[in-house]
């Protein structure tokens, strides 16, 4: 139900204008005589909308009155008026109302002005809304495109620098400063390159176009096969500590019945029916992305080994319960501080303790999106020289 505050200094009026809205289905959160206590009760009411007398008793007027409520409180005001003079009703104008009700009043027509100026107020809200997303749209993709730049002009820096130095220096530098230069250049290529996929990555979480195709999954099976890849790839600088607790897998059992039908054609009445049942054992596979659950493990895992120390394991388990999995990857490595925690997941953030450790600041953010495509959670626990726990759950779909 609708609340509706009523500004009338004329008693009988003011009762007049309560029934007919409460006969219409609306509630009279208040009436009052003065604008000053006008401007009081639209704080403490927060009424839907405000019925304003131009006239009023006291120091101020409807039309102040009016301004002031709508400028603080964004609550529309329909105005009721004997005046239909010029002057009066372009002063009421410059406030914005959301429509007039000339007394004395009909019924049906303040009725009808009321409705149309709660159409009118939702319309500007949603517009107002629409208008604030794009602002903060056109912000974040300025503030992306900035970030972007800045994140390739180092390793184009380097390129470019290494180039000019082989070229012009090339007769003058030994094969060793020359493979140095090389490996400049090709680092720099490999940290492009990274950068530009996890950047289309993101554009693609941001215009809603991730490919989300959950299937039947062995989570058992596809966690220890990437553990494995992940040890390759870091040239095993730190163990990686796989477990697993409880089953992924369920066991179900389908129970089908088959009947044979046997008529005997000389006698119809003396029919027999034998019936088979027979039970088959199946296995019910979690259903996950397979595609988006292994860039989220792989980036968790990666920054575990990254941030560090050599030799210092890491472990990873994965919690296979009722109706979710939870993976748990915990290390002992720089740790995340505390100041950095809360933006941890902002696209491009990077913690201040990282130093020359390579990065982009996009993984994390890559991380966040896919695990809620899967309807999921991520969090952290950390300590700066201590370590971090990332705990991802994830539901069965």
């Amino acid at each position: 139900m609708k609340n509706i505050l009523v500004v009338e200094d004329e008693r009988i009026i003011a009762c007049d204008i309560r029934n007919s809205l409460e006969r219409s289905g609306y509630n009279v959160s208040a009436i009052v005589a003065y604008g000053e206590y006008a401007i009081e009760k639209a704080e403490a009411l927060e009424p839907d909308l405000i019925l304003m007398d131009v006239m009023l008793k006291g120091q101020m007027n409807g039309i102040e009155a009016a301004e002031e409520i709508y400028s603080r409180f964004h609550i529309p005001v329909v105005y009721l008026t004997a005046y239909s003079d010029e002057n009066t009703l372009a002063k009421a104008k410059h406030t914005q109302p959301f429509g007039y009700v000339l007394k004395p009043f009909d019924e049906a027509q303040l009725i009808t002005t009321i409705e149309i100026a709660f159409s009118r107020h939702q319309n500007e809200i949603v517009m107002r809304e629409a208008l604030a997303k794009e602002k903060t749209l056109r912000q974040l993709k300025s503030q992306f495109v900035s970030k972007v730049s800045h994140e390739f002009r180092n390793p184009l820096s380097a390129i470019i620098t290494s180039t000019e130095l082989l070229v012009v220096h090339g007769a003058q530098i030994n094969d060793n400063k020359k493979t140095e230069y090389l490996n400049h250049i090709k680092k720099a290529a490999t940290h492009m390159t990274e950068l530009l996929s996890d950047v289309l990555l993101v554009g693609q979480g941001e215009v809603g176009k991730v490919h989300f195709n959950p299937a039947p999954l062995n989570l058992e099976q596809f966690c220890q096969d990437l553990t494995e890849e992940i040890q390759l790839c870091t040239k095993n600088s730190n163990p990686i500590i796989f477990t697993v607790q409880g089953r992924c897998a369920k066991q179900a059992e389908d129970s089908t019945s088959t009947s044979n039908l046997r008529c005997l054609e000389k006698n119809p009445a003396n029919t027999t029916t034998n019936l088979t049942s027979t039970k088959q054992a199946t296995t019910q596979l979690p259903v996950l992305d397979e595609k988006l659950l292994q860039h989220i493990l792989t980036n968790l895992l990666t920054n575990a080994v990254k941030y560090s120390p050599n030799g210092e394991p890491v472990k990873f388990d994965l919690f296979c319960l009722q109706e979710e999995a939870i993976f748990r990857i915990q290390d002992k490595g720089i740790g995340i501080p505390y100041t950095d925690q809360q933006e941890l997941f902002n696209e491009f953030h990077r913690c201040r303790n990282v130093g020359k450790i390579p990065g982009n600041g996009l993984g994390l953010s890559i991380v966040k999106q896919y695990v809620e495509l899967h309807g999921g959670d991520i969090s952290f626990v950390s300590k700066e020289g201590v370590g971090t726990t990332f705990i991802v759950s994830m539901p069965f779909k």
